[in-house]
């Protein structure tokens, strides 16, 4: 939003829109919020503006009760951002400042620590080291609110390097001791009752767990997000390419269950999401865990639950789980311009919230799509060169196997030219990699091409300008070239990936086609000459198809 004013209007409105792209302080109470709070209104001569969480509590403010502002979906500002701030914010949701410091995030970035501080803080308010600090104290809420973990233990496996930090934070924070945390989530009731949204994964469930690895039940998140979601197409999207042995889908279409293993830094993992079954009954969460943006058309949630072996990856699975389901997406700016299209307003009228998925493991999704075919093709791969449960789980029996177990002399290329570049680190596909030099250098290797590196930085780099022959290193090509795009996807920007599978679904673009520079979806113009067809996995939306 643009300035104060606008800001305040949309506090005043408790316009759940916002969560997340900005927050708001109280100075005579000493709390920050989120805009959509249900608390009365204060007064504009006691508000304060801040664009982070972070910036909040370095400020002096504590998270309010009513509406935990810490968990809100994140900003999709992050998504589209290419710049130095967009790239160190989707590194630090990732875990790199916990695992690495700050000197790390900087390595990542190509920049000196001392200008990554300069610019978050001029533009977040914060640091790394406190937004970082901000993402571990929800961390630890989870785990305080849905695990029996002792607090010593719980404050390790949150991140915290001492207990002293440990419970200062929380103080600071949450007005309140790790104790009386918990206590207040075991009187609220039990907490599978617990009505709340999650940026990083607010929790609900029983308390279980132990200090490194967690029950069987696992822990139980509610994943927010906002504005409409539509779960039917992301899960018809991800069935119809689960790879066996790593993914599975089980139940009928309309009340699905999402299930995949996942390789993390401290160990691995098997995540379950469910498939909203339809409108949600309103019912009175228990005081103090009120969140407006869970509840009517302004946003809901999804069930998740996941098995941890280490709880220190807690925050990073739940944040890929995020960026697989495009959960922090703004559907009402992609509307509005999408929208405004004569080809695609209808479309958007008739799937509002249509997501564009991305990747819990670039890695695998760039080795699976430079296999191509259909997913039994990349279960070869898992069952030769994966790494076994120890126990197999349903249908879910190994993880996807890591770029450095595919560099043999017997694994097919492109795949073994791929993986030694990633091994290697000449390529790399973390949340904060340069989408544009990562898209050409993956372009540049043998088998791959534009249109598969295209695809690449859509779905397993989260960039949501690409998909129309723009906001790509191939388009941008093609402009200098004299062979652009048509003006009309030209003005989808940022939002051409969603465009893009409208596209899909509507059948105005063959089913996982990738279009070249000077393309016209829906438009029937053929491709440019010598410019072959690119389907880098299945049809996006065959099951749909199969399913009427």
């Amino acid at each position: 939003m643009r300035d104060d004013e606008a800001r305040y209007e949309a506090v005043t409105s408790r316009d759940a829109r916002f969560d997340g792209e900005f927050f708001f302080a109280v100075v005579t109470t000493g709390i920050y919020c989120r805009p959509s709070c249900p608390a009365v209104t204060p007064k504009r001569v006691n508000v304060r503006f801040f664009p982070s969480a972070a910036a909040a509590q370095a400020a002096g403010f504590r998270a309010c009760r009513r509406c935990r502002p810490d968990a809100v979906p994140g900003s999709a500002a992050w998504n589209v951002r290419a710049d130095l701030v967009g790239r160190a914010m989707r590194l630090i949701g990732d875990g790199v400042v916990d695992r690495e410091g700050v000197g790390g995030l900087a390595r990542r970035l190509g920049y000196s620590p001392r200008q990554v501080q300069r610019q978050l803080t001029a533009e977040l308010g914060a640091g790394p080291v406190a937004l970082a600090r901000a993402r571990r104290a929800h961390t630890a809420r989870v785990l305080l609110q849905t695990t029996a973990l002792p607090v010593t233990e719980l404050a390790f496996a949150a991140g915290f390097a001492s207990i002293r930090q440990f419970n200062d934070t929380i103080r600071e924070i949450y007005a309140g001791t790790p104790s009386e945390l918990r206590a207040a989530a075991r009187n609220g009731g039990a907490a599978a009752r617990h009505t709340a949204a999650t940026g990083p994964g607010t929790a609900t469930g029983p308390e279980s767990g132990s200090a490194r690895r967690s029950e069987p039940t696992g822990i139980l998140l509610r994943l927010a997000y906002r504005g409409p979601y539509a779960a039917a197409e992301i899960f018809d999207f991800l069935q119809v390419r689960a790879v066996p042995g790593v993914e599975e889908t089980r139940g009928p279409r309309g009340g699905r269950t999402y299930r995949r293993t996942l390789r993390l830094a401290h160990g691995s993992g098997i995540a379950e999401v469910d498939e909203p079954a339809g409108p949600r009954r309103r019912r009175r969460p228990p005081a103090g865990l009120v969140c407006p943006a869970a509840r009517g058309t302004d946003g809901g949630w999804l069930e998740c639950r996941l098995r941890l072996t280490d709880l220190r990856d807690l925050s990073t699975a739940v944040q890929r789980l995020r960026r697989l389901f495009d959960l922090d997406a703004d559907p009402y700016a992609v509307a509005e311009r999408l929208g405004a299209d004569p080809l695609l307003g209808p479309l958007v009228a008739e799937r509002p919230g249509l997501r564009s998925p991305g990747a819990a493991d670039p890695e695998e999704l760039a080795v699976r799509t430079v296999l191509g075919g259909p997913p039994e093709r990349a279960a070869a791969l898992v069952r030769t060169y994966g790494k076994p449960l120890d126990a197999p789980d349903g249908g879910l029996t190994h993880l996807f196997p890591a770029p450095g177990d595919l560099t043999g002399a017997e694994v097919p290329e492109p795949v073994r030219t791929l993986c030694t570049a990633l091994a290697d680190g000449a390529i790399t596909l973390d949340a904060g990699t340069d989408r544009g030099a990562t898209e050409r250098a993956l372009a540049a290797l043998p088998g791959i091409g534009p249109r598969a590196a295209a695809y690449l930085r859509m779905r397993a780099l989260g960039d949501p300008d690409v998909g129309t022959g723009t906001g790509t290193a191939a388009g941008a090509d093609a402009e200098r070239g004299g062979t652009a795009g048509p003006a009309g996807a030209a003005a989808w920007r940022p939002w051409g990936a969603y465009a893009l599978h409208h596209l899909w679904r509507a059948g105005l673009l063959p089913a996982g086609e990738m279009p070249g520079p000077g393309v016209i979806p829906g438009s029937g113009r053929p491709l440019a000459p010598g410019e072959p067809s690119a389907s880098p996995e299945s049809p996006p939306y065959a099951l749909a198809a199969r399913a009427g």
